[in-house]
């Protein structure tokens, strides 16, 4: 596991959070999309995060939710795509 990685995407999900006034603590297993309390304007501000950062290209991914519902499905995901 890359700490780093996962503290960079922890850092940006909290980020999101915080501009959606949500108070409660960040569990990085829990979902943050499919609860509701992240937005599907959020996704996409994550999604340019994603690519900026970490060179990923949403393009060429067979793209759903789940794929990005947590901190852990996004490390993940982004460990996958650098493969």
């Amino acid at each position: 596991m890359n700490t780093e990685r996962k503290s960079k995407i922890h850092a940006e999900i909290k980020r999101l959070l915080e501009e959606n006034s949500d108070p409660e603590p960040l569990d990085d297993k829990k979902p943050v999309f499919t609860s509701g309390r992240l937005s599907s304007f959020a996704m996409m501000t994550l999604v340019m995060f994603l690519e900026q950062e970490f060179g990923m290209d949403f393009g060429n991914i067979d793209f759903d939710v789940t794929l990005i519902d947590s901190v852990d499905d996004i490390d993940a995901l982004v460990a996958q795509q650098a493969g």
